[in-house]
């Protein structure tokens, strides 16, 4: 389905550089959104819009920084309207996922968590919802969210937290930026190969693939198509929303013990 309400749209995608938010990036770009991909790692981000630059020219530029620091955040803001002029979409794609026993877990550990996954997205999203408001054109926030925000899982207490807390902020901003016609949606992708899942453990997709419901890992672009749809038109209606895309894990999918 081509979905209206993209084209010519401005997006700030962070954590571009691979797996979700690049495919996130890459729909928009081919929808005929104008992009700014953030990532921490420059010459990643900087590969990756010459790639999507390639299919469609001038569609998007790279902006390197870490998106959990405030004043970057605002750099990357200001960067995004000086070059395209206004800010219509934002996705705080960009997290850290640190495994450890709750009661070993360090004070800077948890820090580290906290700081990009909900900091960055807070700040981002409220930075985002001013320039929003200026505009008076109203604007989608898409937050990202996790299944292991609703269900518990072993040693991710502190990332199960954020992303917990990611839905209940998107629900929060729903309520209070309706009035400005900018909506605000969660997703929780569910066990997802990309590149950084694919290092963490060998064969993800096959343990995965038996965990889940519906027999398969989830791959980026499913993720990818519900953003887009939740940018769109067609979704002007739903409102601080969670939409879980696991494959079914959240309603009764197995834990890795039960394997």
């Amino acid at each position: 389905m081509q979905y209206s309400g993209i084209k010519d749209k401005v997006a700030i995608v962070t954590g571009a550089g691979e797996g979700i938010g690049y495919a996130i990036a890459g729909l928009l770009v081919k929808a005929g959104a104008k992009v700014v991909l953030n990532d921490i790692d420059k010459n990643r981000v900087n590969t990756v819009v010459a790639h999507l630059n390639e299919q469609s020219p001038a569609s998007c530029v790279s902006f390197h920084g870490d998106a959990g620091d405030v004043p970057t955040i605002n750099k990357m803001v200001d960067f995004t309207l000086d070059h395209f002029g206004s800010l219509d979409f934002v996705i705080p794609n960009a997290g850290i996922t640190l495994f450890g026993d709750f009661l070993e877990f360090t004070p800077d550990s948890f820090q580290k968590v906290v700081r990009l996954n909900l900091q960055g997205a807070f700040f981002l999203a409220q930075r985002a919802a001013k320039e929003m408001i200026k505009q008076s054109t109203g604007g989608r926030i898409v937050l990202m969210s996790s299944q292991v925000g609703i269900r518990a899982y072993h040693n991710l207490t502190a990332y199960g937290m954020t992303k917990a807390a990611l839905q209940f902020m998107g629900q929060n901003l729903a309520y209070g930026l309706g009035q400005y016609q900018i909506t605000v949606n969660t997703i929780a992708p569910g066990a997802t190969l990309t590149e950084r899942t694919a290092k963490e453990q060998p064969d993800y997709a096959g343990f995965w693939g038996r965990l889940n419901p519906n027999n398969r890992v989830g791959k980026p672009e499913d993720i990818a198509n519900t953003c887009l749809f939740l940018l769109s038109d067609e979704a002007s209606h739903i409102n601080g929303q969670l939409i879980p895309v696991d494959g079914g894990w959240t309603t009764a999918g197995k834990y890795p013990e039960d394997l």
